[in-house]
């Protein structure tokens, strides 16, 4: 408020100025003289209506300055709500990779792009022993350090998601087929390097195993997944923690 009476005063002042300026050019031109009430006039009117007409403009224009300041930050805020929530409506909560529906789109995506590369399948040997043996807490960590493993092996141009529960699949763009072995290898020996403690401090065994297919361009996302399930299904009947690429392309 004090800066809306400074600039009202000053506006007031500018008024008198230009006001007294006019008067002593102009009057002594028409042949008068600029003194008593003539005077007077052109003091106080200056003063009188460009003071208080001054001070309701800046005040006004204060407020809406100061609106559109809450609005602009209003808009902001709700901004970097939509874009939370629009990155948590893609992500699972628990481990931050993909969910379900947003890997599956995504995978179509790439396909449809013409993208070819390695996808694989990835299921958590024994989750279930490890939940009912050290508690759900100690499974939902050793479900986040996976993922925090499999983002880490993840590229700008590859995709991970969880499809649910203890099961990852991770789809690997331009990747050579004769690379996909290694690859898979690097994960697996990451997920059994984690280190999980439980609650009583025990430590927590962790492995996996990995199903893998080499998909072509053009490929059909839900078979190209049907595929990666069934090799899936063959590393675990070999024993768990081991890779299979049983009936795939390679």
């Amino acid at each position: 408020m004090r800066i809306v009476l400074i600039k009202a005063v000053l506006t007031g002042l500018m008024s008198l100025m230009a006001s007294l300026a006019i008067c002593f050019s102009v009057v002594p031109l028409l042949g008068g003289q600029v003194d008593g009430a003539g005077l007077a006039m052109a003091i106080l009117c200056p003063l009188v209506i460009a003071i208080p007409a001054s001070a309701v403009h800046f005040h006004h224009s204060e407020k809406l300055r100061r609106a559109e300041s809450i609005a602009s930050s209003a808009v902001m805020e709700l901004a970097r709500a939509y874009e939370e929530l629009r990155l948590q409506s893609r992500l699972d909560g628990l481990t931050g990779v993909l969910n379900r529906q947003t890997f599956q789109r995504e995978l179509a995506g790439a396909s449809k792009m013409g993208a070819s590369g390695g996808l694989l399948f990835l299921d958590l040997d024994h989750f279930k022993s490890i939940n009912d043996r050290y508690g759900h807490a100690t499974g939902d960590e050793v479900l986040r350090k996976a993922g925090q493993v499999l983002n880490a092996h993840c590229g700008s141009r590859d995709i991970v998601g969880r499809l649910g529960g203890e099961e990852f699949v991770l789809f690997f763009g331009d990747m050579a087929a004769g690379d996909m072995f290694e690859r898979c290898e690097e994960i697996r020996l990451a997920i059994a390097r984690l280190d999980v403690r439980a609650l009583s401090g025990a430590i927590v065994r962790v492995s996996a195993s990995i199903g893998a297919v080499y998909c072509e361009a053009g490929f059909d996302a839900e078979s190209s997944l049907g595929a990666a399930d069934r090799n899936l299904y063959a590393a675990k009947a070999s024993g768990r923690n081991t890779v299979a690429f049983a009936g795939s392309d390679i």
